[in-house]
């Protein structure tokens, strides 16, 4: 193998494909990058066996090959070479090394052989649809903070992604709870998706599934099968399993009786909740809210470092209620709501608490509140 690639041509693919390779590995292929030169492009491919990422990226390939090199360490060269610089790649002599030459830098990496690299795109996908960028975001920042890190309960690890049927029209939705709240979000299901299976994107996979939608203005194709989903970027590729669990039914969670409507600016909201909740304890962070006509008091008691209280104008006129939450909670949903003002809909101080936009709002969350 012999190849020729602009510095920052390659930085940007071991940007992308860098990531997902754990630092710490028992099995060594694991920690290296599989570099595959032919036809003109260089093809760079990562693994930890649940997620695999893979690029193209032109080159002049004087002579085609493969090997596989530590991936952070290849990395880390190409990141501290100038600016404008020219990188050469080849298989050193029978070593089997990878020398790295870049001006009049020489680096000789230790290399395994491509023949051992583990592959994980086998496997057809029984459904594929194209989403916009802006949508396929939107769908995992509004539920991925709600992903559960509980290790018993596996199948709350992820994000569950499937469609639905919302008053005639086909939807694709996002859920993600951790058991304490839920999000929902829903798209517009494109053409493709509808009869998708439901689906758990595993929390890792979509945080990489983020980070690499670096253009707002592309679209992404993703395919899906009952045990993979692939996201495709341009010249970027994300391959990733499934967790294999059944997603539990979301829908009994959401209540449909509540009647104590409401209606605050958000802005004024949260930073009330961020100050007061200052003085909660860092176990339970419970903070109350005591509503009644036209007015809301957030309180905090703590016996360990005192207490707090804030009074602010809303939107009411039910009948009074006292009831709590964990404030951390209650600021993670209030920061994704896109507009100026909070709807919360209350039953009694025991029972889910819906919070959205407004009425008909495209992202809904559900808050279980806490005894204060």
């Amino acid at each position: 193998m012999k190849v020729t690639i602009e510095r920052s041509v390659l930085l940007k693919a071991l940007g992308h494909v860098h990531r997902i390779v754990e630092r710490r590995n028992t099995i060594p292929i694991l920690a290296n990058v599989l570099i595959e030169a032919a036809d003109g492009k260089l093809a760079l491919k990562s693994t930890d066996l649940d997620l695999e990422a893979t690029e193209q990226a032109a080159a002049d390939v004087v002579q085609p090959g493969a090997t596989t090199v530590p991936a952070h360490v290849i990395y880390d060269i190409v990141r501290k070479l100038p600016e404008g610089a020219q990188v050469s790649l080849e298989i050193a002599g029978d070593t089997g090394q990878l020398l790295l030459r870049s001006g009049r830098s020489r680096f000789y990496l230790q290399a395994l052989p491509a023949s051992d690299f583990p592959d994980l795109t086998s496997g057809a996908f029984s459904h594929a649809f194209t989403l916009p960028a802006v949508e396929l975001k939107r769908l995992i920042e509004n539920t991925q903070f709600a992903i559960s890190t509980e290790e018993t309960r596996y199948y709350l690890n992820g994000i569950y992604l499937h469609t639905a049927d919302v008053g005639g029209t086909p939807t694709l939705r996002a859920v993600a709870t951790d058991g304490h709240r839920l999000a929902r979000v829903d798209a517009p299901a494109p053409q493709g998706a509808i009869g998708m299976p439901g689906v758990i994107a595993p929390r890792k996979a979509v945080n990489e599934v983020l980070k690499l939608l670096e253009d707002p203005t592309q679209d992404v194709k993703i395919e899906i099968s009952t045990a993979k989903a692939r996201f495709q970027f341009g010249d970027v590729v994300l391959t990733t399993k499934l967790i294999d669990g059944t997603f539990p039914d979301y829908q009994r969670v959401i209540p449909v009786g509540n009647d104590k409507r409401l209606v605050v600016d958000k802005d004024p909201f949260e930073k009330a909740v961020d100050r007061v909740s200052t003085l909660s304890s860092e176990r339970g962070r419970a903070i109350k809210l005591s509503v009644a006509e036209g007015r809301m008091t957030l309180s905090v008691n703590n016996p360990d470092s005192g207490s707090a209280s804030e009074e602010i104008e809303v939107d009411y006129d039910s009948t009074p209620i006292d009831i709590g939450f964990n404030a951390r909670y209650l600021l993670d949903i209030l920061g994704q709501l896109a507009g100026d003002t909070a709807l919360i809909v209350m039953a009694d101080p025991g029972s889910p608490t819906l919070i959205q936009d407004r009425d008909g709002a495209s992202a809904l969350y559900v808050l279980m509140p806490l005894r204060v």
